[in-house]
């Protein structure tokens, strides 16, 4: 994941370099977007997406009360829901509350239910959490994407709750590195216009 990382960044800085240079002496000013610039500076770019972007993309899938369990409930059935609804975490309330409790995932399954042999019929979910005082990752709507990565990379998760003083969502690796391929792909296919001539 690292890999990926520093291969986005290098690819970014990339193709800076090469419209800085291409563009450098002639005063030129360029539309990227929809958007008119007269610095590749003001370009979009990874650095300027955020999580409220990466959220959008995922429409009505993004938030809805699939997404969290109580830390009561059997661990069962919030594995019954991640399955249903072909996610792989779960945000965790507290009865009666709306707060952040912590986070349950499948790999909190295979390691604390699987592997130590325990039922997860009688096992509830706040047994086995990440539990928010513990070491629980969350950022918020205004979080730069490429930070997001950065944090999934550094602490090997992925999925990461959105909060903005409650629940707004939940991203995982895979949302983000979809963002990160589109953003790349957006800026190969401006660059490779502007080397065209389409720019003039």
């Amino acid at each position: 994941m690292q890999g990926i990382f520093r291969a986005v960044r290098s690819c970014q800085e990339t193709l800076k370099a090469a419209i800085l240079q291409h563009s450098h002496g002639r005063g030129k000013i360029f539309t990227f977007g929809g958007t008119t610039s007269s610095s590749p500076e003001q370009l979009k770019g990874l650095e300027n997406v955020t999580v409220a972007e990466v959220l959008m993309t995922k429409g009505e899938e993004k938030t809805g009360s699939w997404l969290w369990c109580r830390t009561d409930d059997a661990v069962i059935d919030a594995v019954k829901n991640m399955a249903k609804n072909n996610i792989g975490s779960l945000v965790v309330l507290r009865p009666g509350e709306e707060h952040l409790a912590g986070i349950i995932t499948e790999r909190d399954y295979t390691r604390k239910i699987v592997a130590q042999g325990r039922s997860p019929i009688y096992t509830t979910v706040g047994e086995i959490m990440t539990d928010k005082q513990d070491k629980l990752i969350t950022v918020t709507s205004d979080t730069n994407v490429l930070q997001a990565m950065q944090l999934m990379t550094e602490n090997q998760i992925r999925h990461i709750p959105v909060i903005d003083g409650k629940i707004v969502g939940m991203i995982s690796i895979v949302d983000v590195v979809r963002a990160v391929v589109h953003e790349q792909s957006g800026e190969l296919k401006r660059l490779n216009e502007f080397i065209k001539g389409d720019y003039y």
